[in-house]
């Protein structure tokens, strides 16, 4: 099975989702809210670089 860069990098982008959710489930259980603050970014910013690959390409975009 080959897969092209773009869902090589889509496939890490949703493990680096997992974990984020992973990590905000471990400091809300632990009481941790600096963990639990540093967890919700860290998801937001996953999401932040996420956009990219779920939006369809119009014509006259491009990669920069």
């Amino acid at each position: 099975m080959h897969l092209s860069n773009r869902q090589c990098t889509r496939a890490g982008w949703w493990l680096f989702v997992a974990c984020a959710v992973c990590f905000i489930v471990a400091a809300a259980r632990a009481g941790d809210m600096a963990g639990l603050a540093g967890a919700v970014l860290f998801m937001a910013a996953n999401i932040a670089f996420m956009i990219p690959f779920c939006r369809r390409p119009r014509s006259g975009d491009h990669e920069e």
